[in-house]
């Protein structure tokens, strides 16, 4: 936005300082006015179908996972690394 300084025209009038919009402004700031309406608008529409339940989706994994085939090993137990106990809490 452009600021105009005061200063006095040739009839003798004296203008006030002012800001005005800049050339052609107006018509970008509308039309970045409805295509922003237009966003909001059809971006938050509600397009579900039926009874208005959102289908949530279902898991197809069975835990714990074994592999056919594979023996049956088990984890191996950790071990400390020190021989001596360590205290956690002080």
């Amino acid at each position: 936005m452009p600021l105009v300084r005061s200063y006095v025209r040739s009839d003798g009038t004296r203008v006030r300082a002012h800001s005005r919009w800049a050339p052609g402004a107006r018509r970008e700031t509308m039309i970045f006015s409805v295509v922003a309406l237009a966003v909001v608008g059809l971006g938050n529409s509600n397009i579900s179908t039926g009874d208005g339940n959102t289908p949530r989706p279902q898991t197809t994994v069975e835990y714990p996972i074994r592999f056919e085939g594979a023996p049956a090993t088990r984890a191996p137990q950790p071990r400390p690394t020190v021989s001596y106990p360590i205290r956690w809490q002080r």
